[in-house]
């Protein structure tokens, strides 16, 4: 099959989906087209991101996905799936890929998927969302076998409210203290890319954002194997 790779992302709402035409601009040879399943607001609470995750959101979305040329489809938002647990997350992947006919991930389980190819099993998270949300992302990483070193949770009440944090105010979020191997910052509506090398720098350590992951993740599925230095170990590797 000639053309670029392509691989799907299910986005909600509107926040930071410009991070994917970015990764496509860094990247050779790929397309990562947004499909939004959710034009409301993305609120940080446990209904409301169970909400978003739904069937009736993501199986559309993912069938007209691979009627419009993608290889894979992902769905992007790590709290719409992490708030599902373990069983919840591939069941969700199981309506996308049965809608689809193609390979499926979810944000979540794209963290997973890096976390495993670079071999790493003890982190720490940065999250944007409130303690009780980011619990289910403990859990979920426990269940996985990854050791969470520290989180360090942040009430930003909406998707759309991360969405406008400064780079500034992202890296504060992030924070500079940590000690594990590798740094999660699990919220798609963040704007990361173009801080991901300058951050491994900076702390010495690996750090997955979800965009990263998602458009990793997805890529993989597709078929591409491609690298690039400008994004930081995960795509170096």
């Amino acid at each position: 099959m000639s053309g670029p790779v392509t691989s799907a992302m299910l986005y909600p709402g509107h926040s930071a989906e410009d991070e994917f035409p970015a990764l496509e601009g860094i990247l050779e040879g790929v397309r990562l087209p947004v499909r939004h399943t959710w034009e409301g607001p993305t609120d940080h609470t446990v209904t409301a991101l169970r909400e978003l995750g739904s069937a009736e959101q993501l199986a559309p979305a993912a069938r007209a996905a691979a009627d419009a040329g993608a290889r894979s489809v992902v769905w992007a938002c790590t709290s719409g799936s992490f708030v599902h647990g373990p069983d919840g997350m591939r069941e969700q992947v199981g309506w996308m890929a049965e809608a689809s006919g193609l390979p499926s991930t979810s944000t979540s389980l794209a963290f997973l998927a890096a976390l495993e190819h670079l071999g790493i099993g003890e982190v720490s998270v940065a999250a944007t969302y409130p303690a009780e949300v980011a619990a289910h992302l403990t859990a979920v990483l426990a269940a996985a076998g990854v050791r969470v070193a520290a989180i360090a949770t942040h009430d930003v009440p909406s998707g759309e409210d991360a969405g406008r944090l400064s780079p500034d105010q992202v890296r504060a979020l992030i924070g500079t203290e940590h000690d594990a191997p590798a740094v999660l910052v699990p919220d798609t509506a963040l704007h990361t890319v173009g801080l991901i090398s300058e951050l491994e720098a900076t702390l010495g350590r690996t750090v997955l954002t979800a965009n990263l992951v998602s458009a990793w993740h997805g890529l993989r599925l597709a078929g591409w194997r491609g690298h690039s230095d400008r994004l930081g170990r995960l795509f170096r590797d």
